[in-house]
């Protein structure tokens, strides 16, 4: 097997370590320093005998001189060149270029690393910033209330002969007004302040059952066993600090007690590692599709993977992420999501690949399926709840490419999209 370029460079180290004159190196293996020094600079390949003498000489393991984080620092550094495709940069020479300049490289790939790191910070804000109803509402309770002590200050201004006991009754509200605006704003200072971590702060009752479900794992050993009980668990837990949630929590922890009853964790490991088709699994345990593809979702020791469940208007109930498929916080997805596509044609299995955009595109695997919540009425409409696992597939594996999906309009980099809602403040990075 070929051996990195970069395996000249660890030699040529290991070599100034052990204080080795190359020289005397390349006659102990039988080569000339010429050819040695044509190796150690990454401009020749090394394997065989050969390696292994080297190796043996400088007292280490070929496979220490032939293996190595490298891997990783040009991984980054092909991600860094893709972000501009419209430069002429020397993919070809990455490897030489890593080898003779490490430290360059080093600093090319941190800084690629910051800057993806940056971007996924303003999707968070920008994300938030939008769609966040409580700092929406926020800022509406102190405009209200500015409004309010603006227009009681202006009569008091205005008017000269004002009744006093009018006179009173308008200080009096301006009292409670400024006390009120400073409750608000204090209020709005703590909670941006707790948000700085735009990822981990919940701001509804919604949010606080996502943060509970993420901090087990999305796995609950009580329920699988059958012995815990919802609503004890809900009420107990210190992550729900609301009524709202602890009773939001409470209604899905009882689903999954009924989805382990239903399809118990060994024999439905069993069956999905089996066929992996969600309609053949459904019909062994006699269950819905949707359940079972809750119930991978669950599995702890079942594949990686995310879920998204929305209601009949796209709006998110329920979010398991996984690495690579950007799901929004606040909002509603990406209108080619299969989720979004399986509400327009209910009870109708859909399995879909996509990919998201990337210096790398990631592929996966989604299956999505739209149900109706209750049994069917003729005096009331139909409530329908839409189910998508994503299944993350081999980022090395040579597939079929999948449909450009993104996160969410506002911060998808694809300029070029018919389902476009509005403008995406990333559309330049791409």
């Amino acid at each position: 097997m070929p051996q990195s370029r970069l395996t000249g460079s660890r030699i040529r180290e290991r070599r100034m370590v052990r204080g080795i004159r190359q020289a005397d190196l390349a006659r102990t293996v039988g080569i000339s320093p010429a050819y040695l020094n044509l190796i150690e600079h990454n401009r020749r390949r090394i394997g065989g005998k050969l390696l292994v003498d080297i190796a043996r000489e400088l007292g280490a393991e070929p496979v220490s001189l032939t293996e190595g984080a490298e891997a990783a620092l040009l991984g980054a550094l092909r991600d860094a060149a893709g972000r501009r495709p419209d430069q002429d940069v020397e993919l070809d020479r990455t490897e030489g270029f890593a080898g003779r300049f490490p430290g360059w490289a080093g600093l090319v790939a941190a800084q690629h690393g910051r800057i993806e790191e940056l971007e996924r910070l303003v999707e968070s804000l920008s994300d938030r910033l939008t769609h966040d109803p409580h700092l929406a509402a926020s800022l509406h309770e102190v405009l209200s209330t500015v409004t309010a002590i603006r227009s009681a200050a202006s009569i008091l201004t205005d008017t000269t002969d004002i009744d006093p006991d009018w006179q009173a009754r308008f200080l009096r509200n301006v009292g409670e007004d400024s006390a009120r605006l400073t409750d608000s704003a204090q209020g709005l200072v703590d909670y941006l302040e707790a948000g700085s971590d735009v990822e981990e702060t919940p701001i509804s009752p919604q949010e606080e059952v996502a943060a509970f479900l993420d901090g087990i794992g999305f796995h609950i050993p009580a329920l699988e066993s059958g012995e815990g009980d919802p609503e004890a668990m809900a009420e107990a837990s210190e992550a729900l600090h609301t009524s709202a949630a602890r009773d939001m929590a409470a209604r899905m922890l009882a689903r999954y007690q009924a989805d382990a009853r239903n399809m118990p964790g060994p024999r439905f490991a069993a069956a999905w590692a089996q066929s992996r088709d969600p309609g053949q699994v459904a019909a062994r345990f006699h269950v819905d599709p949707a359940a079972v593809l809750r119930r991978v979702a669950a599995l702890k020791s079942g594949p990686t993977c995310g879920l998204v469940i929305c209601d009949g208007s796209g709006a998110l109930s329920f979010r398991k992420p996984v690495e690579g498929f950007s799901i929004p916080r606040f909002g509603t997805g990406c209108p080619l999501w299969p989720l979004y596509q399986a509400l327009t044609r209910p009870s109708q299995p859909i399995r879909t690949r996509v990919e998201m955009p990337g210096r790398t595109p990631r592929r996966f695997i989604c299956l999505a399926i739209c149900q109706p919540q209750a049994a069917p009425s003729f005096d009331a409409p139909p409530v329908f709840e839409a189910t998508m696992l994503i299944l993350p597939e081999d980022p090395m594996a040579e597939t079929e490419p999948g449909l450009p999906v993104g996160g969410s309009c506002r911060v998808c980099p694809r300029e070029v999209c018919g389902a476009r809602r509005e403008p995406s403040i990333l559309s330049g990075r791409g």
